[in-house]
């Protein structure tokens, strides 16, 4: 650290009359060194001794040690290589605590933990409201505050996510900031900015509602910033802020200029994990060179195939179920088709920046009121159908036995763009 700030003293750090904090972060491994032998060592040579020790647990890739015949043994340089540093800053964080506890890389959750909460919910806030201040108001926010009372407690929350950070509770910290997203979401979907823009006289309106979701996007940055110092230091050029700190962000922004939105964040593609686990086996098998030992062959009975049973679906792999992506969706609107006696035309909202029609042959079974406000499941990545009607972006699943027919709707506490596996 030194060599790279030269302006750092030693003394100013380690003498015993330091005002300095310093921390040790360790394995739980080496934890009688740096509580016991290492603080004994300082008191000796007549050196403070370090504030505080925080202990992590061991790190598991999807629940087991790390391979290197699996590619879960990976180098930080092979990560950067594929990945946004940012994403794993993230995920880590949303797992620790002050507790000494082992953590557990989960690709698959991994993907999905980011996409959902940093993509989906953060980012889709400046998304879906920058749009309209671009367009329509000249990049100015609104002259006032239509929501004062909203932006007021995001404001507030400020001081127990920082008391968070400070105990170390990072995890405490990432679910309140992400509780505050869910809220901020929901104030959008509500108002619907998308659809008063259609609508003659209510420009002032779409204008004071995307102000408000600017001025609460700015809020759960500012609050994760500790963590995504990238993504901060993007959204302070976004929103052209000298500062970009708890501190300053104690008033809501009006009658401010913002710059044109730029994506700030891509979501995370599987395919650029998988690169990043095959490229961890070769980096490492070469590194490696085992010797090679020859073994006698022996002859194995070809495993018994197993056939479908009549009536039941065909047999497929792992690999064809995964290309499949289920989301929680929110149904915002439902309405009947005219034509049609069998579809009804359904706006789902699935965390993404503008919400997807869908038509789904249920109205023999469903009101159109009966379904506003219901969480389904549905095919996201379902090829777009044209239809008579319209354009038809995905299919809602439902169950059905000949006399009836069911939408699968998940249990309370899963949100609208949540992935289903």
């Amino acid at each position: 650290i030194k060599a790279k700030r030269p302006d750092l003293s030693f003394d100013d750090f380690w003498k015993k009359d330091s005002d300095k904090e310093v921390y040790h972060f360790i394995g739980k491994d080496i934890v009688y060194f740096h509580a016991l032998f290492w603080p004994a060592m300082l008191e000796g040579a007549n050196y403070r001794t370090p504030s505080g020790l925080f202990v992590n647990g061991f790190l598991t890739v999807n629940g087991q040690k790390m391979s290197k015949s699996r590619g879960t043994f990976i180098k930080a340089e092979t990560y950067l290589e594929h990945l946004n540093p940012e994403y794993l800053r993230y995920y880590f964080a949303s797992k620790l605590s002050d507790k000494v506890e082992d953590s557990d890389l989960n690709l698959d959750d991994f993907v999905q933990k980011v996409n959902s909460d940093l993509v989906g919910k953060v980012v889709n806030i400046a998304s879906r409201c920058a749009k309209f201040i671009n367009t329509k108001f000249d990049n100015k926010l609104s002259a006032t505050c239509a929501e004062p009372e909203l932006v007021q407690s995001f404001i507030n929350a400020g001081d127990s996510i920082a008391k968070a950070y400070e105990a170390r509770e990072f995890s405490a910290a990432i679910r309140e900031i992400m509780a505050l997203a869910d809220k901020a979401n929901q104030y959008i979907d509500e108002k619907k900015p998308w659809a008063l823009a259609k609508v003659e006289g209510e420009e002032q309106q779409v204008h004071d509602v995307c102000s408000v979701g600017i001025n609460l996007f700015r809020q759960l940055a500012v609050y994760l910033a500790p963590v995504l110092p990238t993504l901060a230091a993007q959204v302070q050029d976004f929103l052209k802020l000298d500062r970009f700190d708890f501190a300053s962000a104690q008033t809501a922004l009006v009658d401010h200029e913002i710059a044109l939105f730029q994506p700030l964040m891509q979501r995370v593609d599987p395919k650029a994990v998988a690169a990043m686990v095959d490229a961890s086996k070769d980096s490492l098998a070469a590194a490696a060179e085992p010797v090679k030992v020859e073994k006698k062959k022996e002859k194995k009975a070809a495993p018994a195939k197993v056939e479908p049973k009549v009536g039941e679906a065909e047999i497929i792999g792992i690999e064809d179920f995964m290309k499949v992506d289920l989301r929680v969706a929110e149904v915002l609107e439902a309405a009947t088709v005219e034509g049609s006696d069998k579809l009804l035309q359904l706006t789902l909202n699935v965390g993404e920046a503008e919400p997807r029609n869908v038509f789904s042959g249920i109205r023999e079974f469903y009101q159109p009121e009966d379904l506003k406000g219901k969480l389904v499941v549905m095919v996201a990545n379902l090829a777009s159908r044209k239809m008579r009607f319209g354009i038809s972006n995905g299919m809602v699943l439902a169950a059905g036995n000949g006399e009836g027919v069911w939408v699968i709707s998940p249990e309370s506490g899963a949100k609208a763009g949540d992935k289903v596996s």
